[in-house]
């Protein structure tokens, strides 16, 4: 029987570990100084290009018929995402129902409505008056104004993507939480309320946001039928002053002002839903 042993050799003392050089990214870095120089040279044409008219832009930025636009796009904006998700989470609520008679019409509701684009809507409504010219006994022309005809074909066209955004974030929670919290004997609304809801709004509140983006972007629609929102105030100083580009750069930079605003909040409410997850590191 041979033993082995084994000789454990020191290290000198004076023995330099090997340095760590990091990897050298010279496309990535190439990439990003040409990207940069781009950028760059896109921002200075737009400043100097004389043709934007930035005086003109800032005496109007803040006019008093420009915000009482924006203050409509915002208003307008509100109400139909609040009615929009509220017809939504009953569409979703039928289409997760037993009942095939209360799924077929959500099922229909959605396939009909995500399928016409919304100007054809908003047109639609707006002309409701050649196929019903009297409601209850009440005129359709006074009944459904400009205003009233854009919170209806929006707040309709949002509610069928709306029931998608509940349905898909309900049927994200496992079942088995639904199955625990009814083995602990929780009622039917506590197990909505405290399981499902909060689980569920993880997969509903990124969609909801960009949504809600969406919609103060399309209420812009709402000029075809004469609504008074941000575009069409802007619309009416142009044909008037005949300066149409800077007076469309005062409700671009408004929309952007306000979208950045939205994704700003979108992102803490995502943070605020998503504790405990991966997606808050």
């Amino acid at each position: 029987m041979s033993s082995h042993t084994l000789v454990k050799v020191a290290a000198p003392e004076d023995a330099v570990p090997p340095r760590i050089v990091p990897r050298r990214r010279l496309g990535q870095w190439t990439a990003a100084g040409a990207v940069l120089i781009l950028f760059g040279l896109a921002v200075n044409s737009v400043a100097r290009n004389e043709a934007f008219q930035w005086d003109v832009v800032g005496d109007y930025f803040t006019s008093a018929s420009v915000l009482r636009g924006l203050g409509l796009t915002l208003w307008l904006t509100a109400l139909v995402m609040a009615l929009g998700f509220a017809l939504g989470a009953l569409l979703a609520a039928f289409r997760l129902s037993a009942n095939p008679v209360l799924r077929a019409v959500s099922w229909g509701y959605v396939w009909l409505f995500r399928s016409m684009p919304i100007l054809v809507q908003l047109l639609f409504w707006f002309n409701i008056g050649a196929l019903y010219p009297t409601i209850l006994g009440v005129r359709t022309v006074n009944l459904l104004g400009p205003v009233t005809v854009a919170i209806i074909g929006l707040t309709l066209h949002e509610a069928a993507y709306a029931a998608e955004v509940v349905r898909g974030g309900i049927l994200s929670v496992d079942r088995g939480q639904i199955e625990a919290a009814e083995a602990l004997g929780l009622s039917r609304w506590r197990r909505w309320w405290r399981i499902v809801l909060p689980q569920a709004m993880r997969s509903i509140v990124p969609p909801a946001g960009n949504m809600l983006i969406g919609t103060l972007k399309g209420t812009s629609i709402v000029s075809v039928i004469a609504v008074q929102d941000l575009l069409y105030s802007v619309q009416l100083v142009y044909h008037r002053t005949y300066q149409v580009i800077p007076l469309l750069m005062v409700a671009t930079l408004w929309y952007v002002v306000v979208t950045s605003v939205l994704g700003v909040g979108q992102h803490y409410v995502e943070r605020h839903y998503a504790r405990g997850s991966e997606r808050t590191r």
